[in-house]
């Protein structure tokens, strides 16, 4: 039987020419990952272990982006250990106020992560890397510590489920809306520590900004990871980013999956999970009369370019409503300069939001945008756990970029209608 493309990805990795899904293998690895909140968990490990060196200076990247800038003392306390190992060790790929941003957006920007390399981060949305054609996937502190250390890590070969996508997506429908629907038809565990690997005449029609977000939320499924085949728009996206040479993997023909999903694009329509679930979701037209006090579009799930354009088509020469807290949170610093070169900034402004320093803040509860009880939020961040950004009487409604903007005009979830191309948003 022929292997999945993880499968032939670890398989190489750990010096093999075939591997099976549950066997435990040791894998090489091309980057280790942390952030500021579970670097200083790491570093402490490292130090317990005896280690005096990270294995490879420019195989470690450490992003600080949860708590910064720092809110408070012990997250300023975190950063300064963070920065303190990383002028000890030399590292190259250390990001701090100024140069940082949403890590899982950052990485593929800056070219650090390539097709076909193995990856892990001390953050469960490292399986970002997969839209690449990289196995990347999320790994606790200690795991991260090791691999600091030794440039390898254990890993146990998933099985997989192959999502065969078809058509492309109508009018707003985005990649939120294509991992929304997945995550509500299998479940938030249907995909439990199995790779996740799309594939089709489908993935085409999908921007890489797309497979960045689907690829990010497939943990909330269960997924060890995701992973896209790598085409035309990936090697465009890599070319004149990447800092090293990439390998293009395939899953042979003969690939053994333990499910098979289809997925017509064409037939997707604007998706919100509600509380306190992803996979709690209806469509826009079953949605009903929710008023909403805030909306958040950003994170490592939808803070990209194509995220920012949308909520700028169709907040221009419109006004927040006057009961919405609207926050919008470019992923990198590249992002928001390009927003301010392109205008959206000042869409924003102008519409009565404010716009901030990419942070991941609101998306874990952590600051610029905490909920009091009884609150409702609208936002483009992969999670909607019970008091995940803020009081636990709160509300979290998952959506894309495109319905969070509309809402944010109305006051109460709501449908952008795209007219004849002009007109961006009918009530």
């Amino acid at each position: 039987m022929g292997m999945t493309m993880t499968q032939k990805i670890l398989a190489a990795h750990c010096g093999r020419q075939e591997v099976k899904a549950g066997e435990f293998v040791e894998i090489d690895l091309d980057m280790v990952l942390g952030n500021d909140i579970t670097t200083p968990v790491a570093i402490r490990e490292f130090d317990k272990m005896g280690a005096k060196r990270v294995f490879d200076k420019e195989k470690i990247a450490i992003v600080l982006d949860h708590f910064t800038p720092n809110k408070d003392i012990k997250s300023a306390e975190q950063s300064k250990e963070c920065r303190i190992f990383s002028k000890d060790q030399d590292i190259k790929h250390f990001y701090d106020v100024g140069q940082m941003g949403i890590e899982h957006a950052l990485l593929p920007e800056k070219g650090i992560v390539v097709a076909g390399d193995a990856v892990i981060g001390a953050d469960s949305h490292t399986c970002t890397y997969g839209a690449l054609g990289a196995f990347s996937t999320g790994i606790g502190s200690t795991d991260m510590a090791a691999g600091m250390a030794r440039g390898k890590v254990w890993i146990k070969i998933p099985s997989a489920i192959q999502v065969r996508l078809t058509g492309k997506p109508i009018g707003y429908v985005s990649g939120k809306d294509v991992i929304l629907h997945l995550i509500g038809t299998i479940g938030v565990d249907g995909a439990l520590y199995k790779s996740l690997e799309f594939t089709g005449e489908g993935v085409s029609a999908l921007t890489m900004d797309d497979r960045f977000t689907i690829s990010n939320m497939v943990i909330e499924a269960g997924a060890k990871n995701g992973i896209f085949p790598v085409d035309s728009k990936t090697i465009d996206y890599m070319t004149g980013r990447a800092e090293k040479e990439w390998t293009i993997y395939e899953a042979d023909k003969d690939a053994e999956y333990d499910e098979i999903i289809e997925i017509n694009l064409s037939d997707l329509k604007l998706t919100v999970a509600f509380p306190h679930l992803p996979e709690n979701i209806r469509t826009i037209d079953d949605v009903g009369d929710i008023s909403i006090d805030q909306v958040v579009i950003g994170s490592c799930t939808n803070g990209r370019i194509d995220d920012m354009r949308v909520a700028a088509e169709i907040l221009k020469g419109r006004k927040v409503h006057k009961s919405v807290r609207t926050i919008i949170i470019p992923a990198t610093q590249e992002i928001y300069l390009q927003c301010i070169r392109e205008g959206l900034t000042e869409i924003f402004v102008e519409a009565g939001a404010i716009v901030s320093t990419p942070t991941c803040g609101p998306c874990l509860g952590g600051y610029m945008g905490i909920l009091a009880a009884g609150e409702r939020v609208v936002s483009t961040t992969n999670r909607n756990f019970v008091g995940r950004m803020g009081h636990t009487e709160s509300e979290i409604y998952l959506a894309s970029p495109a319905v969070a903007a509309a809402s944010a005009i109305t006051g109460k979830i709501s449908n952008p209608q795209k007219t004849n191309g002009t007109v961006p948003f009918v009530f």
